[in-house]
Order: structure tokens, then C-alpha cells, then sequence
């Protein structure tokens, strides 16, 4: 009897530890354009709360696809799901963070902010149709920069990404051939160059090769030290990417809870604005009521407690009018 009492007791034991452990765990995936500033605010909020965040940063076709086959807490996404998407997965989503994406690239004796580029030559470039840096178009906007008759190595995501989507919804904005030849999403074909995977795997490859291009979010141009380029904006204006020209493209974005926050921030009308920012997005199942309720948890905290981490990583925080905003979407749908 004895035995078994103490077997007994054992197995609640485990079961409370199990249960206890399970509470201190969320798992979420997808993008790899947050990653840095979940992985510092995941860490912040352990040492507060003892809850780990289990983030895999595998792309955001990887976490759209995970969080509608419901093997994580969370999905995260740097390409925002229409209504209709959503509606058919039984999904919601909300904001978390605001950055940039920046072409960057390898070439001998130029530094970061030194290469002038326009929407005309990046598209050029990424269809295979410009060749070589000393083209006469890249040579116009750059007559004080050395550029040699190298070939240009193009270097693209190979895997599902919204690094991807925002890239090419901003090209396809611009240039008109490559909307027509390639066309914006998490995935395309791309008539020109090599895939990384992840904006990790772009960032080594264009480290490790000498005359190429790609193109990351900043955060990883700058743990990096890759030479990210200049843009010409819409309003006419050669921008470098930095916290307030991702402050100035986030400004006039108008993010309506009634469509789930979907929202491009590509292009943005600001004088000052970088032409290649994004929200990235957060998706959770209608249904599991428990587990978002732990995920929402997270990001209140971070929304209160992360602004300064994300801006000290070249993020920009959500607007306290969009963040109230958001909390009033949670308490909508029953997870705050």
C-alpha cells in the first residue's frame, strides 16, 4: 500500500510539473525579420515572469503554415493575411513591430550609405537585366563612386519569406515589368540569382561574396556590418534606412482592426520615408482560447515594457493610439 501511495504520489508530482512547465512555454514561428527583437524581448520577459518564448525562426511561409496545421501558439508573418485568408483558417492577427528592408551589398571600397540606387535599378538588377555595376544606369546616380565592369551576383531568399513579400510588393509598386514578369508574394520565381535561406542565409551570402547584392532587414545588415544603399524614395528624396526614416514610412499607415491590421507600409508618401518598410504580423487560432491568452500576454508586456529594445535594434515601435487599438481587438475576440 505504501508502495503504491508513493507511486501515486509521484506520478502527481510529474503531472504538476508537466502542467507547470507546459504554462511556462510558448512556442510560436515564422519570421525571420523580428527575430532579433522577439529573441531580446523573449529573454527580458524570462527573467520577469519565468515564461520562455520558443520562437523558431523559419520564414513566414513556415509560420503561416504551422500556426493553420496548429502545431505552435503563434504564427508570425511579415506579409499581412487579407480578411478573406484569415476567415478561411480561423485565424486573427495583429501588429507586434515596424522595420525596414534594405538592399545591401559586397563591393570593394564602398562603405555603407555610399551607393545611390533608384526603384529603376533595383528592379533591373533583380531581373537579371542589369549585369554588371558599372552599368550606365547604377554609374549615373554614383559618378563619384568607383564601380568596376564585375558582374553582379544576385542574392534573393530561397525559402517562404515576408522579408520576400514586402521586397517585392515594393517593387511591384515601382516597376511596372517586374509586376507584370514576377509579381509580389512570400515566394516567386526570380529570373536572376541565388537563395539564402533566411535573412541569416542572405546576409552570409552576400558577406562571402565579393560584387553582390542582397537584401535583409536591417537589423541584420547591422549585426552584420554589410553596406546597405541608399534609396530614392517616392517623394524624390536618396533616403538612408535608419529609425526615423522607418518612423516617417510608419506615420501614414491607417491600420483598421475591422480588416485585421492588414496593411503595406511599401512606399510611403513621407519626405523622409524609407520606401521598403513593413509591420510584421502576429497570427493565432480563433479557438485556442488558453494558449493565445499566454501569447498576448507577451506582447502586452512587450508593447509596455520593449520600446526601447526594439528602437535600440533599428525597430520601430507601434503607436500607443495602435497598441490600445489592438488590446481592444484582444478583448473582442475574448483573449485579454
Amino acid at each position: 500500500m505504501k508502495t503504491i501511495l508513493k507511486l501515486t504520489i509521484i506520478v502527481l508530482l510529474i503531472m504538476s510539473f508537466a502542467q507547470a512547465y507546459a504554462a511556462e512555454m510558448i512556442n510560436g514561428a515564422g519570421a525571420t525579420f523580428p527575430y532579433p527583437v522577439y529573441s531580446a524581448w523573449a529573454f527580458d520577459y524570462n527573467k520577469v515572469t519565468g515564461t520562455q518564448l520558443n520562437y523558431q525562426s523559419i520564414g513566414s511561409g513556415g509560420g503561416i503554415k504551422q500556426i493553420t496545421e496548429r502545431t505552435v501558439d503563434f504564427g508570425a508573418s511579415d506579409k499581412p493575411l487579407t480578411t478573406e485568408q484569415l476567415n478561411k483558417d480561423n485565424l486573427l492577427q495583429f501588429p507586434a513591430v515596424i522595420g525596414g528592408v534594405v538592399p545591401v551589398v559586397n563591393l570593394p571600397g564602398v562603405k555603407a550609405g555610399e551607393l545611390r540606387l533608384d526603384s529603376d535599378t533595383v528592379c533591373k538588377i533583380y531581373l537579371g537585366d542589369i549585369k554588371y555595376w558599372d552599368d550606365k544606369g547604377i554609374k549615373s546616380l554614383n559618378p563619384k563612386t568607383d564601380l568596376a565592369h564585375n558582374e553582379i551576383t544576385v542574392v534573393h531568399r530561397s525559402d517562404g519569406s515576408g522579408t520576400t513579400a514586402i521586397f517585392t510588393e515594393y517593387l511591384s509598386g515601382v516597376c511596372p515589368s517586374w509586376k507584370d514578369k514576377v509579381g509580389a508574394g512570400t515566394s516567386v520565381k526570380w529570373p536572376a540569382g541565388i537563395g539564402g535561406k533566411g535573412n541569416e542565409g542572405v546576409a552570409n551570402y552576400t558577406q562571402r561574396t565579393a560584387n553582390s547584392i542582397g537584401y535583409v532587414e536591417f537589423a541584420y545588415a547591422e549585426q552584420n556590418r554589410l553596406a546597405y544603399t541608399l534609396l530614392k524614395n517616392p517623394a524624390g528624396n536618396f533616403v538612408a534606412p535608419s529609425f526615423d526614416a522607418f518612423e516617417d514610412a510608419a506615420a501614414t499607415g491607417d491600420f483598421d482592426p475591422k480588416k485585421h491590421f492588414h496593411l503595406w507600409l511599401v512606399n510611403a508618401p513621407g519626405k523622409n520615408a524609407w520606401p521598403v518598410a513593413g509591420a510584421t504580423f502576429i497570427l493565432l487560432a480563433k479557438e485556442k482560447t488558453d494558449e493565445n491568452k499566454n501569447v498576448v500576454k507577451f506582447y502586452d508586456w512587450a508593447f509596455k515594457n520593449g520600446d526601447a529594445k526594439a528602437k535600440e535594434l533599428v525597430y520601430v515601435p507601434l503607436p500607443g493610439s495602435l497598441k490600445e487599438k489592438i488590446r481592444a481587438y484582444w478583448k473582442a475576440n475574448g483573449i485579454q
